[in-house]
């Protein structure tokens, strides 16, 4: 059977709902709770004290003596080998030496002759910086001229050789480059069929403002008219002076820019 829906304008839909309390699920209890519990009852006596209980009191008679902790060396063993001669005991006073036993050297001889035959010791070279007689070594003191034995004595280092030819190369570079930029910048002749073109051209550029100079009208009456007539004059007066250097001189030289 089918309940019948309310309207959102209902009576009952005025009344509060009644409040649904959850119900709680039981307590977890573990299945090992006993066992541990007995557990705990048993170790419990073990934690009244700390540490052992009686500990073993040191005697007094092992007490910190002096250079105890010094580290010491291993007493040495004396082992008597067969090869090894016995130790000499000290002769006693009633043993007499045993006499007539001589040695094959003559040691008397000898250092006498060594002594004869030696040369004699060279005196020490010293030098003395004061009246009351007070003596140096000469040797270091720095006055012996010991660089006069030196086997380079007299010879030229190679650093300096190896820097002479190095300017010496650098000047020969610079000499090519110098001559290399005088090329670039010598002057160049003029061929006859290019000096009749150059006259022709000027001529004919003449010739331009010329005919440019004469449409000016007669009358100059502004600022803008007098200045471009200069200008024409100007023109002119450079394309005639051209034109009498380049017929004048029959040799022209152009530099190469």
């Amino acid at each position: 059977m089918t309940t019948p829906q309310c309207a959102p304008d209902n009576v009952y839909s005025l009344l509060p709902p009644l409040e649904q309390k959850p119900v709680k699920p039981p307590r977890y209890i573990s299945i090992f709770r006993p066992s541990v519990k007995h557990e705990a009852k048993q170790n419990k006596a073990q934690w009244k004290t700390m540490g052992p209980a009686k500990v073993a009191v040191p005697s007094p008679k092992n007490f910190l003596q002096k250079h105890s902790k010094e580290p010491k060396l291993q007493e040495r063993k004396i082992e008597q080998d067969s090869k090894k001669l016995p130790a000499l005991s000290v002769p006693r006073r009633t043993d007499h030496p045993v006499m007539g036993i001589q040695s094959k050297k003559n040691f008397i001889n000898t250092n006498a002759v060594a002594a004869i035959t030696r040369l004699p010791k060279k005196p020490q070279p010293l030098y003395v910086d004061s009246r009351q007689g007070d003596k140096y070594l000469l040797e270091t003191s720095g006055l012996v001229p010991k660089y006069l034995k030196k086997k380079d004595y007299g010879v030229t280092p190679k650093y300096l050789t190896e820097r002479k030819e190095e300017m010496k190369k650098a000047q020969k570079e610079y000499e090519a480059s110098v001559l290399e930029h005088l090329k670039k910048k010598a002057m160049k002749v003029l061929s006859d069929e290019e000096r009749k073109r150059l006259l022709e051209g000027l001529k004919k550029n003449w010739e331009e403002v010329y005919r440019e100079f004469q449409c000016l009208p007669v009358k100059i009456d502004s600022i803008p008219k007098r200045l471009h007539k200069e200008k024409l004059e100007t023109q002119m007066k450079q394309l005639e002076h051209d034109i009498q250097t380049i017929e004048k001189h029959k040799v022209i030289y152009i530099a190469n820019e």
